[in-house]
């Protein structure tokens, strides 16, 4: 079982040293791009969403709606920000390979701080999410 893995995808293309640590650090390079990514289309859907609510002149409590993309967009961010994966922190798994290449991090220790850690970054991301909405409500017509 492969707990560890050096990569080169650091911004400053520095050798990085990545290793499974239960709560801390459960995804390698392409799960941390993937979660980024997600980040990056979650940040813009909010947006379009808004701009077509406000478009078709949608009640305020109709933009709350944005809630939803932004929360993705938050937990896609915070998970690679954390290297932490919070669906494999719930699952009790970790990749530091190819997408799909899921290992079984074992012991029930590891799998309870790792889902308090997936617990967390779930929480902080429905967090924004919500404070997202509450602003698209609060935004003038």
């Amino acid at each position: 079982m492969a707990l560890s893995r050096t990569v080169s995808s650091s911004p400053d293309n520095e050798p990085i040293h990545l290793e499974y640590e239960p709560g801390t650090c459960n995804i390698g390079p392409a799960e941390i791009t993937r979660r980024r990514r997600t980040g990056h289309v979650g940040v813009l859907a909010p947006f379009g969403l808004l701009a077509s609510l406000l478009a078709l002149d949608a009640p305020a409590v109709a933009r709350g709606l944005i809630a939803l993309p932004a929360t993705a967009a938050a937990v896609g961010y915070l998970q690679a920000h954390f290297r932490f994966c919070a669906a494999f922190g719930f699952r009790g798994v970790f990749n530091f390979g190819a997408i799909g290449e899921q290992q079984a991090v074992g012991g029930r220790a590891r799998m309870a701080v790792d889902r308090r850690r997936a617990a967390s970054i779930t929480v902080a991301g429905v967090g924004i999410g919500i404070a997202a909405g509450i602003l698209a409500i609060l935004l003038p017509a």
